[in-house]
């Protein structure tokens, strides 16, 4: 109850804008206009209340009423909790096969009454950044696009200034956004090229396109989630302003770079395509086993794209070009196609035949750096990336035990018992990430190259200090790791994408 408190104020004698009200976190009324701002303690009794919802559990309101705190509970398990349009019915998602539910597959079960660990920290972290934010910005300034409303845009605003930079915290710019930094910033990268302006796009269904993105994530995932997808973007971000790719790049070339980052793992289930072949899931029998997730992915964002009708404006050959050359990108994420893309790369760079005014290479081009930034995270700092090795880990394993629970053949990489966080991780950089991303950096030999290399060797090294007898399991890392980037299901690819 006490965390109703922690809720930011908007007086009922001023109107609430519509930014704020598009915001996924709550408002909360009050009775004077000098509880607007960073409020006092002990004048937060005076609040008429507040209505919001949590985050980790879409299907909750919590209303604050004078005092008293109820907590409705939807009756419907397909019902979703939606920024602006209320109640909707569940029209995504994945289905629960072998009575298990994707949805809630990674949730972690919670006594009665308990509060997310999550949220606490979220709503401390925000109550503690506030009162500093404000004193140090001085009198509030109209920010036309409403980018970020007055709650937000002390700290977090500082950090986008920043976006650019290889050590940026997403996690800690997800808290100060309550939840929402792969709207935020996606939205504020898509301003800072000029992508708004020179497309004429509307602010308003770009929005609510990325709005709609960030909730078809399952945040119940603990990798493939939001999250993830802000940090694949601001990855990409980097790579755009490399100087090959900014003096070569055209503003559609960005676009579709920005817009395939922010979907490339768009409703992820949380579990792998081998483990959706195995069921028999829909999507694999869809797609005929071949990049399933990938081509679910690319779908579902087409699908929000025509739904918001973002480039409903352009002409009709405009938008499905876009709507191909996002799916090209996205589909390119597939980890199985890593060797037939990394030797087309190798290739190129052999013969020195890439030409960035050839429009197919530079496509191509994008194809690269988006792998790069989908895998990038033991390139990243060490505090940034064993975050993420953790996270990718325990999804992997918490698959892995579904499978034994069921008795299915356990995914390689997935089992607890006979994979470690750091044998993992070692394998994975050694084979995967390593010849990605030194070839990368013979395309691109800058600074960022340098310095994504030098993280990559100090993690590995920190990851194989942890583990003592890394060499004695590493033929076995090796095996199961080409079992994984040689999935012989990507075979029929090419006349997959080419019938799409």
């Amino acid at each position: 109850m006490e965390l109703c408190y922690q809720l930011p104020v908007l007086p009922l004698d001023r109107p609430v804008p519509k930014h704020v009200l598009s915001r996924r976190g709550a408002i909360s009324f009050s009775s004077s206009s000098s509880l607007f701002g960073a409020p006092d303690p002990r004048q937060l009794s005076q609040r008429r209340g507040a209505i919001s919802y949590d985050s980790s559990d879409q299907t909750a309101l919590y209303i604050r009423m004078l005092g008293a705190c109820v907590i409705f509970k939807q009756l419907f398990s397909n019902v979703r909790v939606r920024s602006q349009v209320g109640f909707e019915p569940e029209r995504r998602g994945s289905h629960p096969y072998l009575g298990i539910d994707f949805r809630t597959l990674h949730s972690r079960a919670e006594s009665a009454g308990s509060i997310p660990v999550r949220r606490i920290r979220r709503l401390f972290s925000f109550q503690r950044h506030l009162l500093p934010s404000r004193l140090l910005r001085g009198p509030p300034h109209l920010n036309p696009l409403h980018i970020l409303d007055e709650d937000y845009c002390g700290q977090a605003k500082c950090m986008l200034e920043k976006v650019g930079s290889w050590n940026f915290n997403i996690f800690l710019f997800d808290r100060l956004t309550n939840g929402n930094s792969l709207v935020y910033l996606t939205f504020n990268l898509l301003n800072q090229y000029g992508l708004i302006e020179l497309f004429q796009l509307d602010m308003v269904k770009v929005r609510r396109f990325l709005v709609l993105v960030q909730e078809d994530y399952h945040n119940q995932n603990p990798y493939h989630n939001a999250v993830h997808a802000a940090d694949v973007t601001q990855a990409m971000h980097c790579y755009l302003r490399e100087p090959k790719l900014a003096q070569s790049l055209t503003s559609c070339d960005i676009l579709l770079g920005l817009l395939a980052a922010a979907t490339h793992d768009l409703d992820h289930p949380g579990v792998n395509q081998p483990f959706l072949i195995k069921t028999n899931h829909y999507l694999a029998a869809l797609y005929r086993n071949t990049s399933v997730l990938e081509n679910h992915h690319w779908r579902s964002a087409v699908g929000l794209l025509r739904e918001t009708e973002v480039f409903s404006h352009l002409p009709t050959e405009d938008s499905l070009s876009i709507e191909r050359q996002l799916g090209s990108l996205i589909l390119a994420t597939d980890i199985s196609r890593q060797n037939e893309y990394l030797s087309r790369f190798r290739t190129h760079l052999d013969e020195d035949d890439l030409c960035l005014g050839n429009a197919s290479h530079r496509h191509f081009i994008l194809q690269m750096a988006l792998k790069c930034a989908d895998i990038c995270n033991p390139c990243r700092p060490w505090e940034l990336s064993k975050q993420w090795s953790e996270k990718v880990t325990d999804e992997f394993f918490h698959q892995g035990d579904i499978e034994k629970k069921h008795k299915l053949e356990v995914s390689p990489l997935c089992d607890r018992e006979a994979n470690t966080i750091s044998s993992v991780q070692i394998g994975f950089m050694t084979y995967v990430v390593e010849p990605l991303f030194a070839e990368w950096a013979r395309f691109s030999d800058t600074r960022l190259s340098q310095t994504m290399l030098g993280h990559l060797g100090l993690n590995k090294a920190s990851w194989s200090a942890m583990e003592p007898e890394a060499s004695g399991s590493s033929e076995e890392g090796e095996s199961e790791l080409t079992r994984v980037t040689e999935e012989p299901s990507s075979r029929a690819l090419s006349q997959g994408s080419q019938k799409s």
